[in-house]
């Protein structure tokens, strides 16, 4: 299954928009039994890594681009997810040159449309990313 991934990706809150990690590297949130929002995380946390990883499946692909495209506002350090995934950016990229046919003449169909533009959302998340890193390192 999923390779476990460090409590630093968290999920609701964080990722750099002056809100507290909703997962904290240490114990905090994550080992307290309060209300049972941790276990919930976690699980939220394993059905995006299992949408990162059914975007290597074609039959996979439609579905796991549209979750991951409504998801990506809610989990903040989906980027390094996403960057770090074997063959995700090859998969972004299949995806947007297999469109290219159908744009001369405009035949692009409303499920192209719509699988394309998720595509396109889940690189803006690469670029937030990108852009995160242009100014620490340039500070």
């Amino acid at each position: 299954m999923a390779k476990k991934l460090p409590q630093s990706l968290s999920v609701g809150g964080g990722g750099g928009r002056g809100r507290a990690s909703s997962l904290s590297h240490g114990g905090g949130a994550s080992s307290s039994h309060g209300g049972g929002a941790p276990i919930n995380m976690d699980h939220q946390m394993e059905v995006v890594e299992q949408l990162v990883l059914d975007l290597r499946y074609p039959v996979r692909r439609e579905r796991a681009l549209l979750e991951l495209s409504m998801k990506r506002e809610l989990f903040h350090d989906l980027a390094p997810l996403l960057c770090n995934s074997f063959g995700t950016s090859t998969v972004f990229l299949q995806e947007i040159i297999s469109i290219y046919p159908f744009l001369s003449p405009p035949n692009l169909t409303p499920a192209q449309s719509n699988r394309v533009c998720n595509v396109l959302a889940l690189l803006q998340v690469y670029n937030f990313l990108l852009d995160f890193f242009s100014v620490i390192t340039n500070h």
